[in-house]
């Protein structure tokens, strides 16, 4: 068990770590100058204390000879000036790699947010319905936030600590190796402990990110239904619930922050003790006579410094853990989403332009999930230019029917057919092209309610626009508005009810004149009077053309050419209205009692 969850925990970094390659290949160029400048860094930060400590080996010799040691004396300046100069040709290199590093990482975290976005417009329904708003914004909120703070930190500080902590070693054993090992005796410790630490951290901000995601879907979730809780007086019981999500994160972020937080005290520590190792040890190599005096003082000052630049590097990374564990996290996550089915968008299929003979369903199996079937062997026509009408209760697969259409789902067994052709054989910008939706709940965008009407076809002119509005019985209200049809629509302008929204969509679908058109329950959600005004709209829409009208209401479907009714997700009567109500079946059971009640 611990085997698989170690190969898991391998498999996922390595899935991770690919993705960042994945985003950083474009700019291997400034990568490669950021590793260049560093390695220079590192050059001047390791001989930096190699010119100290000859400058004070360079002093010691001259106070030595009291003072009469001219020579030494110059060697002195000349080692403080090559330290200096050392120093500010690092920090020169540190400065342009810096400003190298920022500017890649904020190219490559945009890529990220770019092609983030674009899959979810390729990806299946299906996905957006088994997840929450919350958790997908989360991905472009908290995930990609924490990868472009570890890239714009962690990165750079991995590349320049790292090539430093190299550097530092190879140099301590060039000039002395029993120094050098007295500097990294501490090592094997570190690298036990650190390790331990750095597992329990990395479960816990993996858990945190999860639990982030799941609070944001509850949030979401909640301001969605803000109304419904307040008139049902829920406040009370919407709290609790958010403190439950609320607490799950608390716990998983003290977690993750405690044991990411333990490395930097505890290298701290070390690093004093280890600073204490390297002048005992110095001082003990001058009382053995392994070195002189005067070379020994250099040896120790240039150590002291060494030890400090070899720790450095370890306390840095270690401090900035949680913030490379995050963007990991982030980095799995987003990866999770890149590796998603996307929809079949057929390029090679045939291509459909408009319906000659009709629209078929042809025992037609489907279900959403393998476990349990939605529709049992439906079998539907809809001839050219004829108005089917599907009707039955809540769960019958009315819907569903329409999510097949339009390919947001496929069957399980059997053909959705245009003009005797099954829809998995057309290109699917063909299909949609074609197909025309008005859903139960109307969608607005932010834009003018002339972007609006034309968001399926960007290119209308303004008149076209206006004679959709016209068409949809919503030109009126339109035209009474200060900007008229440049009115800006927001989140925070409410300017139509549930109706007029409902004549914008039917608008816009008008403005696209396609060949098929499916209308979801379009008037359930209005009152009588706006039902007219959608009515007289949809059979402006629905006039000549092959259509599916999936109704609640069923007055609305009075004139259609064949009404089917589902019940269980089987047809189980058809017929005209006429004929169904002589049956005295289903049908006529579901039209009197709406009748009854209004």
């Amino acid at each position: 068990m611990i085997l698989v969850n170690k190969e898991v925990e391998q498999s996922t970094t390595k899935k991770a770590l690919a993705y960042f390659a994945r985003y950083l290949n474009p700019y291997w160029k400034g990568i490669l100058v950021v590793v260049i400048l560093s390695l220079i860094s590192t050059v001047t930060q390791v001989l930096a204390p190699l010119f100290l400590g000859n400058a004070v080996t360079s002093l010691t010799k001259f106070v030595g000879s009291a003072f009469k040691g001219h020579a030494q004396l110059d060697a002195f300046y000349k080692g403080l000036g090559l330290m200096m100069l050392s120093y500010i040709m690092g920090i020169i290199a540190i400065f342009i790699a810096w400003m190298v590093m920022s500017r890649f990482n904020a190219f490559s975290t945009n890529d990220m947010r770019e092609h983030l976005f674009s899959k979810f417009q390729r990806m299946m329904i299906k996905y957006f319905d088994t997840h929450q708003d919350g958790k997908l914004l989360s991905l472009f909120t908290s995930d990609l936030d924490n990868i472009f703070n570890a890239m714009n930190n962690a990165v750079f500080e991995v590349i320049s600590k790292g090539s430093l902590f190299i550097g530092v070693i190879i140099v301590m054993f060039a000039v002395n190796v029993k120094m050098a090992l007295m500097t990294v005796a501490t090592t094997p410790f570190i690298l036990v402990v650190s390790l331990f630490i750095m597992r329990r951290a990395r479960k816990s901000l993996d858990r945190q990110q999860d639990e982030i995601s799941d609070l944001n879907g509850y949030i979401n979730e909640q301001l969605n239904g803000q109304k419904v809780i307040i008139t049902n007086g829920l406040q009370q019981q919407s709290i609790a619930g958010f403190k439950k999500y609320n607490d799950r994160v608390r716990s998983a972020m003290f977690k993750g922050q405690f044991y990411s937080g333990m490395l930097f005290p505890l290298l701290n520590g070390l690093s004093l003790l280890n600073l204490a190792i390297v002048i005992g040890g110095g001082a003990w190599l001058i009382v053995i006579g392994q070195v002189s005096q005067a070379v020994g003082l250099g040896l120790i000052v240039a150590f002291v410094q060494y030890s400090q630049t070899y720790f450095q590097p370890l306390t840095q990374l270690t401090s900035i853990y949680s913030l490379i564990q995050l963007a990991l996290t982030g980095a799995r996550r987003l990866n999770s989403v890149e590796e998603q089915d996307e929809e079949n968008a057929v390029p090679n299929g045939k291509v459909l332009n408009g319906v000659k003979d009709g629209v078929r369903l042809e025992n037609v199996h489907f279900g959403y999930s393998k476990d349990k079937e939605i529709l049992h062997g439906i079998d539907i026509n809809a001839p050219r230019g004829k108005e089917v009408a599907i009707v039955g209760p809540t769960g019958s697969g009315k819907t569903t029917i329409m999510n097949l259409i339009n390919r947001f789902y496929d069957v399980d067994s059997g053909h959705v057919m245009f003009d005797g052709t099954d829809v998995r054989q057309f290109t699917l910008k063909s299909l949609r092209d074609n197909v025309g939706i008005v859903l139960q709940d109307s969608v607005l965008f932010t834009g003018t309610i002339a972007d609006n009407i034309s968001y399926g076809q960007p290119d209308a002119s303004h008149e076209e626009i206006v004679a959709a509005a016209k068409e949809a019985q919503i030109d009126d209200f339109i035209q009474s508005l200060p900007d008229g049809y440049d009115t800006q629509v927001t989140d925070e302008n409410e300017l139509f009810s549930t109706g007029q929204k409902q004549l914008i969509s039917i608008a816009r679908t008008i403005l696209t004149d396609p060949a098929f058109l499916i209308l979801d329950e379009a008037t359930s959600n209005v009152d009588t009077v706006t039902e007219e005004k959608i009515q007289k709209a949809m059979d402006a829409v629905i006039a000549g053309r092959t259509s599916f009208v999936i109704a609640h209401r069923l007055k609305t479907i009075l004139n259609a050419d064949e009404i089917i009714v589902l019940r269980d997700g089987q047809v189980i009567e058809r017929g005209s209205h006429q004929e169904l109500l002589q049956e005295r079946g289903f049908y006529y059971d579901l039209y009197t009692s709406q009748m009854a009640f209004g």
